[in-house]
């Protein structure tokens, strides 16, 4: 039975157009976070709060607080230049704060004359001519009265241009109003055995007072606590939270499992040939991988596994076996990367892997123009074996004639969408294509148990033989003399090098200046050594002569932005010089170190840092110089950095959580596995309830 506040679907308005003030346009903003009823609106959760209970004297500010003041305009006017000011001096006897409007409106100036009485709030900084407010929330007051403050901290909503915070307490306060009146109910979906478990306090009886005090917690609320998420109301949310997207997660691949695949269970002389080609043997964990992946395969249901491997472990050499597999048995395969550096890396290596086999790979980028777009769309649509690309392969237009596998590289780039977007092309009436999913960014297992619920998962958890562990030192970029001179002297040995330059601001044209003037001190400074350089905005064919040059050791040393993260081989490079590293995370990090190291010689790795550097930015430099484990790397990478980051932004819909928090929830998530397993096998219904709570319209994979 569905919950009181969830509409038949011809009557999704219905529920929220009870609430005073919502009409057509709000209704159209609110349904965008996925908000059709009330019900859904109590679960739209604040992500933090601000504590409006009281009134701070202006002489009592200091730099980084948040206040709520009160006092007297003592000056408004705007201040003209590039970007017009709008500038207020307030005022109330101990002090004087300036507040600062960049987006203003001229009726604002006339509202904010001499004497108006003004209560704030707003984050303190420090400004030119002393403390600052940019932007504060005001309300005028009416002269001479003595309005109270709230009783309450104030509840900050995830939000949109045009939809202020104002109308989410409004709204919200209405839906408690309704809750409190008896006129909505909120089943409790959580199993018994789950809140016995979590032993929530007396004063937190039901899941209706938990979202009222979630909502509108109470002055006296333990503020350290709902703002770090780990008070027991929201601990009660976020375990339900935890148990809806696995059971998400876990309805997805359910789902895939009743399709219907192609059995490629033929093994063909291909593979053996292919074996007997390489110059080295495979390790024992890419033998047993590839025993996994060819099981799958041989199955009559779509093969949905992870590969996960550290930084050169071989997963390329499995990710050929598989295609291998496919390609004897009549099928097509599609390799899809994130970048044209690395789909570009893996058209090499198959090329030369599979020449001798008579396969040449079809080449697909956003790149690609013109004739040899069509050219490349006729090969594909003609059931050419081997296709790789980037995500130009999902794109209209492109149409396989018989795809049975898909494998997907660095998979973390791509949004679930993308990857299913892709799997849609293979779907025909009857069939499905296989997909093998891999990552060198290792997922902490806690972020798996949510993120991949369901999915297969096989791990090459040995280096080849021979591999050195690369020694790391973090260096103040003021002994950047002292890295250069290094540089220059393992050249002369016949060694080469990375010289990684890094930048916050995310312009290409910026990047790429920045490399530019980096290569041309170092060609200036370093001569005679063989300066390169590499960045996102040369044409492919330019990167590719460079890259070229740097694999045949007519270049030395490599300048570079972090294009060359993933997918760059070259064993005789030992040297590896990250600029600006505190800018880059964890897994980022050990990412570009992974270039080095693939050669018989020790491998070193500095990481340049300025000296104004953060603690948590040296406390991430300080995690790589202890371990090379890609594993311990990405537990820590998530515990400092959160999923989103982890798994990249585009993984949308999946891990926006309201209340949990992966990194800190691992205790509550521990918990889950085994409940969500009984839910699907023995309540569905309850379990599509609690999708539909959390999840509701904002994601295809659970299907409901």
């Amino acid at each position: 039975m569905p919950e009181t506040g969830t509409p038949a679907p011809d009557s999704g308005r219905a529920g929220l157009s009870r609430l005073r003030g919502v009409g057509p346009r709000l209704l159209e903003s609110l349904e965008q976070f996925g908000i059709h009823t009330v019900v859904d609106l109590l679960f739209h959760l604040p992500f933090r709060y601000e504590d409006r209970t009281r009134l701070y004297p202006l002489g009592s500010l200091y730099p980084g607080c948040q206040a709520l003041v009160e006092g007297e305009v003592e000056h408004c006017a705007i201040v003209p230049g590039r970007r017009p000011t709008l500038v207020v001096v307030l005022a109330d006897g101990s002090g004087r704060i300036t507040l600062r409007f960049f987006h203003f409106r001229h009726t604002q100036k006339q509202q904010l004359t001499k004497g108006t009485r003004l209560r704030c709030f707003g984050e303190v900084r420090g400004g030119f001519k002393g403390l600052e407010m940019i932007h504060p929330s005001y309300k005028r007051l009416v002269a001479g009265s003595d309005e109270p403050v709230s009783d309450r901290l104030t509840p900050v909503y995830p939000t949109t241009e045009g939809l202020g915070q104002a109308t989410w307490i409004k709204l919200t306060g209405q839906a408690l109003d309704l809750l409190r009146a008896g006129a909505l109910q909120l089943d409790e979906l959580l199993p018994a055995e789950l809140l016995e478990n979590l032993q929530l306090p007396s004063q937190l009886p039901n899941l209706a007072q938990a979202i009222e005090y979630i909502h509108q917690p109470p002055g006296d609320a333990d503020v350290a606590a709902l703002v770090e998420r780990r008070h027991p109301a929201q601990q009660r949310l976020a375990l339900e939270e935890l148990l809806a997207h696995n059971l998400s997660m876990q309805q997805l691949h359910q789902q895939q499992h009743r399709l219907r695949a192609p059995a490629l269970d033929q093994p063909g002389a291909m593979e053996q040939r292919f074996l007997a080609s390489l110059p080295f043997t495979l390790t024992a964990a890419q033998q047993r991988v590839i025993a996994e992946i060819q099981q799958d395969l041989a199955a009559r249901h779509p093969m949905q596994r992870l590969l996960q491997g550290d930084v050169g472990s071989g997963k390329t050499v499995v990710a050929a076996m598989a295609a291998l597999r496919a390609i004897g048995n009549g099928y097509q395969v599609a390799i899809m990367a994130p970048t044209e550096l690395l789909a570009e890396q893996h058209l090499r290596s198959f090329r030369g892997w599979f020449a001798g086999l008579g396969i040449e790979p079809v080449w697909l980028s956003s790149k690609v123009k013109g004739k040899a777009r069509s050219a490349a769309l006729e090969a594909i649509a003609a059931g050419e074996p081997l296709v790789i690309g980037t995500h130009a392969l999902m794109q209209q237009g492109v149409a396989f004639q018989r795809l049975g596998l898909a494998v997907v590289d660095e998979q973390h780039r791509f949004g679930v969408h993308q990857r299913l977007a892709l799997i849609d092309k293979a779907a025909d009436d009857n069939e499905n294509a296989h997909q093998l999913i891999m990552t060198a960014t290792p997922i902490p297992r806690t972020l798996a148990m949510t993120a991949y619920a369901g999915l297969e998962t096989s791990v090459i958890d040995e280096l080849p033989p021979g591999r050195k562990a690369v020694n790391t030192a973090a260096i103040s970029s003021e002994r950047r003399g002292e890295v250069m001179r290094r540089v220059a002297s393992a050249c002369a040995a016949g060694r080469q090098a990375y010289w990684v330059c890094t930048l916050i601001e995310e312009s290409d044209a910026i990047q790429a200046q920045a490399a530019e003037d980096v290569a041309a001190e170092l060609a200036r400074e370093l001569r005679p050594v063989r300066v390169g350089l590499v960045q996102g905005r040369l044409k492919p064919a330019e990167k590719q002569a460079v890259m070229d040059a740097f694999s045949a050791g007519d270049i030395q040393l490599l300048v570079a932005t972090t294009v060359i993260e993933v997918g760059v081989d070259v064993p005789n490079a030992s040297l590896m010089i990250i600029e600006n590293a505190e800018r880059l995370g964890l897994a980022q990090l050990h990412q570009l170190r992974g270039r080095v190291g693939r050669g018989a010689e020790q491998s070193s790795c500095v990481l340049l840092f300025e000296s104004g550097a953060g603690p948590l930015a040296k406390e991430r430099l300080g995690i790589l110089r202890q371990t090379t484990d890609g594993f311990k790397i990405a537990e820590k990478d998530l515990q400092l950095r959160g999923p989103g980051e982890v798994l990249g932004t585009r993984q949308t819909g999946m891990l926006q959580f309201r209340v949990a928090d992966l990194a800190r929830d691992q205790e509550l998530l521990e918990r889950i596995p085994p409940v969500a397993d009984r839910i699907l096998a023995g309540s569905p219904q309850l379990a599509s309830r609690l999708i539909r709570r959390w999840i509701g319209d904002s994601t295809r994979f659970a299907g409901v």
